[in-house]
């Protein structure tokens, strides 16, 4: 129990997480339970022992130990041969029912002490002694020993010591023959860490292990009494970092500053990282490490090459600080930029994190016209969840915008950001939203010519329409459609003066769906807000930025009028505000995009070489993976292809990522370019320049592996104990301070802030079941539960985080549990969500971090990984938990990606002919429409396409160039031979182009899945 009282609120929340883990561990045990109405096999799910007869006689086999063990106990390994002497100490407690009073009591405590010397045949202690001692405590028939055995492994020799459960089963004495609330200690035995085999050396990282436990973890003993003592949960508390790491003083990164004058503050920063690294990284520095850490001489080398990684890395910086001195569009860009950041922070925060300023200047230099070279690299934002990388890359990307008005990009497309997950979360959204307004604002005020800065939300059907037609069809609606246009809000709140009054209607002169505020101090001039959410608005307006999902990629092959998001469109529309047109279809005979259209076509309004996009940014990287990533790489480079044929540069690739494992294949598979991660790591992990863990805690993780009951079971009973804590700190909050020492103060404030748990299922069926057990198994009276996944509509979406963000003032009426899928591990960042539990290990480790990293975004968190302990992942994880907390990333898979693959080629050249149609061969057509094929044959004689050049094109496009991509270039010969082939035989039964092909075009990326994670829809 903490036993000071907290005087910050920082303090009071970390004595909180505390208690509540306290009230959960022991409920789970029973250490504060004396009587029970029922047997207590049923109720705890810690700390019990079951018989080791009984065990041997599951049918369930090794899995029954893990699942209803009959044993805990302690791995080490000596440090000197045998024999050897350690004392033992053993405790536990029985239950027997009480008949007369129909339930069940408790007995008093039993210990078995001892002192033994062992050699290498093992000894098994105490089991007379152990029965006795049961039996007078008054539970006769159970009985125990402690057994201890010398295994050899690898040459070495090691100790396992374990408390064995030997009661008899079916002995009519015994009301229940598991044991409870047992413990197992040793100590006077000198011994050698482990080194961790999940995890192979590296300087950076400590492998050690000092022991391991069996069905439980192991601590040392705080008294200092024993040297190690088994604990039925492993524990494991991390602290929130410092962005700050050298002894220099800190500069001043206010928004403020670095738009005033940003040389000195930033000048600042790069001397004293490079003096950090003339300190941290010299060879003189490294070789005491490698002395005082044992490095080998593989992990010296290792350190070097670092050590050039760091000194590039600040090369670079400091390169980025030359531009916005010696160039003044980049610097003016900069120094605007931070003006609409200072906006869209909307006051949360003033200035800048020092690694965010150091990515920005490291970035930089694909801003330089002359420095052809940085557009061939893929740059990656690289920090733990939750330090700033969203604002990060918005800060590149509004610089970004600003530098292209400047240098003459006066309308167009920015930048294409797109996110792994089908359903976009709207809080990502609002952020970008909230920076472009800021960027808007200043550019008025400033009077930079162009469009005004705007924002695309290109999701498509099941988020939002692909457009709006005059009569519904079913599938698109029309502006009179049931729900239209209030089921289609995606913003929370204004972007420009942060009102939640917002309101949707459906301009029909501009056949616009609108989203307006109604603030009357609103500083947007304008009816309808710069924000785009229908397919065909978007590819009129082209907004500055397009925020999607990834799947959309693969309508550059369906749709015309795509074009405009890799290069310039066809025309631009004579009606006022109808935006650019694209080639002509039947419906729209000047190509514009708006129903009944009119109007006749006008020239582009800019150099078709500006419309492509500048920057395509990649939001969690390391979901892009298997067939996805495989499918995805394929329509980068057409992408790339496309933005080449049509005349623009070729876009920067700014990607942000939790993990880094196998970053490099995977940027040379996905984009063909070289990958680059910022920042680098100091020499000890999770100590750089940039961060270093601070003295405030950030999360606990406690990891449970219950014993007898389902993991429902334990779910339900944590988040009930979790509920009665919180309503018990609101029915006597001077007793519960007390009892925490917290200040009573700050009771309302815990309450708020610990009132909503979260449990997570890593699958939709673990969801939905967690749902609906919290509605009927907790013991907390009135519960009110949601759900967040990939099927939960916007509009409760949407109503959920506002009421998360804004909870109603009486605690019955909010939200108390949140059953959640992946959807809420990007993105989503929520001060209130501080308590989880997981429903069992998620399938990654990458999922792992990522998931967690949604609690404790501001406050303590509380993290229960609840084992599915039977699996042989989770067992495994579970006895270095504290290893695989400290250094998830290690145990991130690399990322199992590749380009090269002949059935993934199959499935996108249906997609790479269609979009070479409708985005290259349609426009050089000039009048005619390659939409019959009489047109099409007629233009592919006109050029005089064949196989052959078709397939050197596509071949050169992918990559496939070199001798080793034989097989797959035949693959392309062999598809183009018979789509050339079918648009040749004019008897066959052909009727679109598309129909020429082997296979349809891709609707969507994900396609290629034989089976959808829990994110399914929103596509």
């Amino acid at each position: 129990m903490t036993t000071h009282t907290a005087s910050t609120y920082v303090d009071a929340c970390a004595n909180f997480v505390s208690w509540l883990d306290q009230n959960v561990t022991s409920e789970a045990r029973g250490d504060t339970i004396e009587t029970l109405d029922v047997n207590p096999s049923a109720t705890f799910w810690l700390g019990r022992l079951a018989c080791e007869e009984e065990v041997s006689q599951s049918q369930l086999g090794d899995r029954a130990e893990r699942l209803d063990p009959c044993a805990i106990g302690i791995r080490v390994r000596p440090s000197s041969p045998g024999p050897w002497s350690l004392r033992v100490r053993a405790d536990m407690r029985a239950w027997v029912k009480d008949e007369s009073a129909k339930s069940w009591r408790k007995l008093d405590k039993v210990r078995f002490e001892t002192e033994v010397q062992v050699n290498s045949d093992g000894a098994a202690l105490g089991s007379t002694d152990i029965s006795r001692r049961l039996a007078a405590a008054g539970a006769p028939g159970l009985s125990a020993e402690v057994r201890i055995e010398v295994e050899i492994r690898s040459g070495l020799s090691e100790l396992v010591v374990q408390l064995v459960n030997t009661s008899s089963v079916g002995d009519p004495r015994v009301d229940d023959s598991h044991l409870y609330e047992t413990q197992l200690a040793i100590a006077g035995i000198a011994s050698v860490p482990f080194a961790l085999e999940a995890l192979p050396d590296s300087f950076r990282y400590d492998r050690a292990v000092d022991a391991y436990g069996i069905n439980v973890g192991v601590i040392s003993d705080e008294l200092g009494e024993y040297d190690f003592i088994t604990s039925d949960n492993m524990v494991v508390d991390t602290k929130r970092p410092v962005y700050w790491n050298s002894p220099d003083l800190r500069p001043d990164l206010s928004f403020d500053t670095l738009h005033r004058d940003p040389v000195p503050s930033l000048s600042q920063l790069v001397d004293s990282l490079e003096h950090w690294n003339e300190e941290q990284w010299c060879d003189s520095a490294l070789d005491a490490h490698a002395v005082s850490s044992h490095w080998s001489d593989t992990m010296r080398a290792e350190a070097g090459r670092a050590a050039i990684a760091a000194r590039s890395e600040c090369g670079r910086i400091r390169r980025g600080l030359k531009l916005l001195q010696d160039d003044s569009l980049i610097s003016r860009a900069f120094r605007l930029m931070n003006r609409a950041i200072a906006h869209s922070s909307r006051g949360n925060y003033d200035s800048w994190r020092p690694f965010q300023v150091g990515f920005l200047l490291s970035a930089l230099a694909y801003l330089d016209e002359s420095d052809k070279d940085e557009r061939d690299v893929a740059d990656t934002v690289w920090f733990a969840t939750g330090g700033g990388k969203t604002e990060t890359y918005l800060g590149l990307l509004v610089t970004t915008a600003f530098y292209d008005r400047l240098s003459g990009k006066t309308t167009g497309v920015t930048a294409w950001s797109r996110f792994p997950l089908r359903l976009l979360s709207l809080q990502q959204t609002q952020r970008f939203a909230d920076a472009m307004a800021g960027a808007e604002l200043v550019r008025r005020t400033e009077g930079i010519k162009g469009d005004p800065f705007s924002i695309g939300f290109l999701v498509g059907k099941g988020g939002t329409p692909n457009k709006v037609v005059k009569d519904s069809n079913g599938d698109d609606p029309d502006p009179d459609s049931p729900g239209m246009p209030e089921q289609y809000q995606v913003l929370l709140s204004c972007p420009f003066c942060f009102s939640e009054s917002l309101a949707m209607r459906f301009n029909r002169r501009l056949w616009m769906l609108d989203h307006r505020c109604t603030n009357s101090g609103c500083p947007w001039p304008e009816r309808a807000l710069p924000f785009y959410i229908v397919d065909t608005e978007i590819y009129r307006v082209l907004p500055t930025v397009v925020l999607g999902t990834l799947d959309k990629a693969a309508s550059v092959s369906l749709q015309q009028a795509m074009r405009g998001l890799v290069g310039p469109p066809i025309s631009k529309c004579s009606e006022d505000g109808h935006g650019y047109a694209y080639s002509p279809r039947r419906g729209r005979p000047n190509g514009c995009l708006v129903p009944d259209c009119t109007g006749s076509s006008l020239p582009l309004p800019m150099v078709d070489s500006r419309y492509a996009p500048t920057l395509r940014l990649q939001d969690e990287l390391h979901l892009l993976r298997d067939s996805l990533g495989a499918v995805d790489s394929h329509y980068e480079s057409l992408l790339d292809h496309l933005q080449a044929e049509l005349g623009g540069n070729r876009a920067k690739v700014i990607a942000s990522s939790a993990t880094l494992s196998g970053h490099s294949k995977q940027i040379e598979v996905l984009y063909r370019r070289k990958g680059r991660v910022f920042p680098q790591q100091g020499v000890r992990a999770g100590d750089s320049f940039w961060s270093t863990p601070g003295p405030t805690p950030l999360r606990r993780y406690v990891a449970v592996a219950p014993r007898g009951v389902t993991l429902d079971h334990v779910s339900d009973r944590t988040v009930s104990i979790l509920q009665e804590s919180v309503r018990r700190l609101i029915k006597d909050p001077i007793a519960v301070c007390r009892e925490a020492s917290i200040d009573p103060s700050f009771a309302d404030r815990l309450v708020s802030d610990y009132g909503t748990n979260t449990v997570y299922g890593t699958s939709l069926y673990d969801v939905e079941a967690a749902d609906r057990s919290l509605a009927s198994n907790t013991s907390v009276g009135v519960l009110n539960s949601v759900q967040l996944t990939g099927q939960t509509d916007f509009d409760d979406v949407r109503d959920i985080l506002g009421r998360l963000e804004s909870p109603e003032e009486e605690f019955e009426k909010r939200i108390h549990a949140i059953a959640a899928s992946s959807m809420l591990s990007h993105g989503v960042d929520v001060s209130r969500l501080n308590t989880m539990v997981m429903l069992g290990l998620p399938l990654s480790a990458a999922e792992f971090i990522q998931t967690t990293a949604r609690v404790g975004r501001t406050h303590p968190g509380l993290v229960y990984v609840l084992h599915k302990i039977g699996r042989e992942r989770d067992a495994q994880t579970f006895r270095h938990f504290p290893k695989f907390v400290s250094q998830g990333d290690r145990f991130v898979d690399p990322i199992p990606i590749t380009r090269r693959s002949r059935r993934v080629l199959r499935l996108t050249l249906p997609g790479l002919i269609e979009a070479r149609r409708l985005d290259i061969w349609e426009p050089r057509s000039l009048s005619r429409r390659l939409t019959t094929l009489p047109n099409l044959r007629d233009f592919v004689e006109q050029f005089q396409l064949s196989p052959a050049s078709e397939r050197e094109v596509l071949a050169k496009a992918l990559g496939f160039t070199n001798e080793a991509d034989t097989l797959l270039t035949a693959e392309i010969d062999e598809w183009l031979l018979t789509w050339f082939r079918n648009l040749a035989d004019h008897g066959a039964d052909f009727e679109w182009p598309s129909d020429l092909c082997p296979n349809r075009p891709m609707m969507s990326l994900r396609d290629v899945e034989t089976t959808a994670p829990i994110f399914e829809r929103r596509s």
